[in-house]
């Protein structure tokens, strides 16, 4: 795996400075009575934007999501030009075990896979992404 393109290392030494987690992540839960009912905000691993398409990386250490978080993903893929990678595996090892697709509203069952495999979904939607412009579609159907 080659870092010389598109690195973007964790500039944290949990050592000298402590746990990130209790650093550095906002306490969202103290925000949660804003919001109606029961809902919540939810956190996003990993999220990158090409040509006006997004795609979003969500690690999971056990199979599928929670409701609020799929209703979300579900949403976000029909309002937006965006897909979601569910990845199942250990994020700490970078071992994958399977993925799940989200787009248009819609979740593929997990696919068995590993990270060459998820690195190669990865590529094979930034090359998607370069050649479906959302920002062209956007431009097009603007009235200006």
């Amino acid at each position: 795996m080659s870092c010389d393109k598109g690195a973007n290392p964790m500039r944290w030494d949990c050592a000298t400075q402590g746990c990130f987690n209790l650093k550095k992540r906002p306490k969202i839960e103290v925000l949660a009575d804003c919001l109606p009912g029961n809902m919540a905000f939810s956190d996003i691993d990993a999220i990158a934007e090409v040509c006006g398409n997004l795609l979003l990386l969500e690690w999971k250490s056990h199979p599928g999501l929670g409701t609020g978080q799929r209703i979300l993903f579900e949403r976000l893929t029909l309002l937006c030009p965006a897909v979601v990678l569910v990845v199942e595996g250990d994020a700490e090892t970078m071992d994958v075990s399977s993925t799940s697709t989200i787009f248009r509203g819609g979740i593929s069952p997990p696919q068995p896979t590993d990270l060459d495999g998820l690195r190669e979904q990865i590529a094979a939607w930034s090359g998607w992404a370069m050649a479906n412009s959302a920002l062209r579609d956007m431009e097009a159907a603007s009235c200006s």
